[in-house]
């Protein structure tokens, strides 16, 4: 009797210390869950600058917290200049368009005759144009319905903008706490792999390294690229609101949907305003910069890591329909340490197969069960 009170006992024992454990953990993930999304940027900032890092610390002499210190400047300086220069332009621009309502000054000009002929919108596109050039109160007043709900959109859309770039000035703070220890933050990612993952622990996080890296160059090198060059060409073109239509394009290159969705309307104002050989231009350059990265995602996405280029991408893509722009990384890292395992698992299980099926001798004949 005593035997079955003394596994009971045992049981319940573990039971509450498994209680206890679980609501400790259960505490400490609510109580960093709000830091969760700036901290893993952090880690995934630190990771893709630490080649960076290590230069600037040499050049200052082994400084580590020098070093550190100035890449999170330099990431707040590249990060808060472009949103001030942005915020300053749209107040401006609202500014300038509430005064011409409330003055009567705003003035539409009217559709070029070319307008019409365009197919599918060329007919309504021509109307409405027309109307807005005669009246512009009354077309606003007879479309108040749509722009009441794109002006809810535009603001929780700034919302998000504005805590989501809190969120990344806290990121990048925490990218230069990791990278002025990141030594010790190697060690601790190794050994936290190795108790998880055995003897390839530490493949699987060298592994997780590179691939962070080679989505940041291959997806978000490329996204920055293509939205600068198309930035360049509005501002050369005189396009109003260049910077916004330039920080669409990184948005929507960055989800993979590409700048064309931006660029396409851009080209027809164009085309409708400015002349033969400028449009001309334009529409050539734009075509370069909307498939230049048909050539650079190949030579950058999957450099340096031992996988195809194909798995990276999927991961890439099916982590940002299912977690956001972060999931394009965690995506991407997860889907390859999938596939490593796999290989890893099929290799060894074929391998085991054969050893077990091989005979002891080169001339002995297979054993007959």
């Amino acid at each position: 009797m005593s035997q079955p009170k003394e596994i009971v006992a045992s049981a319940l024992e573990a039971t509450v210390r498994i209680g206890i454990l679980v609501l400790l953990v259960a505490w400490c993930f609510s109580i960093v869950r709000p830091f969760f999304i700036p901290i893993a940027w952090g880690m995934i900032i630190a990771v893709s600058a630490h080649p960076g890092y290590l230069r600037l610390r040499y050049l200052l002499g082994g400084r580590s917290a020098l070093a550190a210190a100035t890449l999170a400047t330099l990431g707040l300086v590249l990060l808060m200049v472009p949103a001030l220069l942005l915020s300053a332009t749209l107040l401006e621009a609202a500014q300038w368009l509430a005064q011409g309502l409330e003055a009567g000054t705003l003035a539409v000009p009217p559709p070029p005759a070319a307008v019409r002929d365009w197919p599918l919108l060329g007919e309504g596109l021509s109307n409405l144009w027309a109307q807005a050039s005669g009246n512009l109160a009354a077309t606003l007043e007879s479309l108040a319905p749509q722009l009441k709900s794109v002006g809810g959109w535009l603001l929780s859309t700034a919302a998000g903008a504005g805590f989501g770039l809190l969120q990344f000035i806290i990121a990048i703070i925490i990218a230069g706490v990791f990278l002025a220890h990141a030594e010790a933050s190697g060690v601790l990612a190794c050994t936290l792999a190795v108790r998880l993952a055995g003897e390839r622990g530490a493949d699987f996080a060298r592994l997780a390294e590179a691939t962070v890296r080679s989505v940041t160059r291959g997806i978000l090198g490329v996204a920055l690229i293509q939205s600068l060059l198309a930035g360049i060409g509005f501002m050369v073109m005189g396009i109003p609101g260049a910077g916004l239509w330039a920080l669409l394009c990184l948005l929507l290159s960055t989800v993979q949907v590409g700048i064309f969705p931006i660029t396409l309307p851009i080209l027809v104002y164009v085309l409708a305003t400015a002349d033969t050989v400028s449009a001309v231009l334009f529409v050539i350059y734009i075509l370069f910069v909307g498939t230049i990265d048909n050539v650079l995602k190949p030579i950058l996405l999957g450099r340096g890591v031992g996988v195809p280029m194909a798995v990276i991408f999927i991961g890439a893509i099916g982590g940002f329909i299912t977690s956001g722009i972060i999931g394009l990384f965690v995506g991407a890292v997860v889907l390859v340490l999938g596939y490593k395992l796999f290989l890893a698992w099929l290799h060894e299980d074929v391998t085991g197969s054969a050893s077990a099926n091989a005979p002891a001798h080169p001339d002995a004949p297979p054993s007959v069960s």
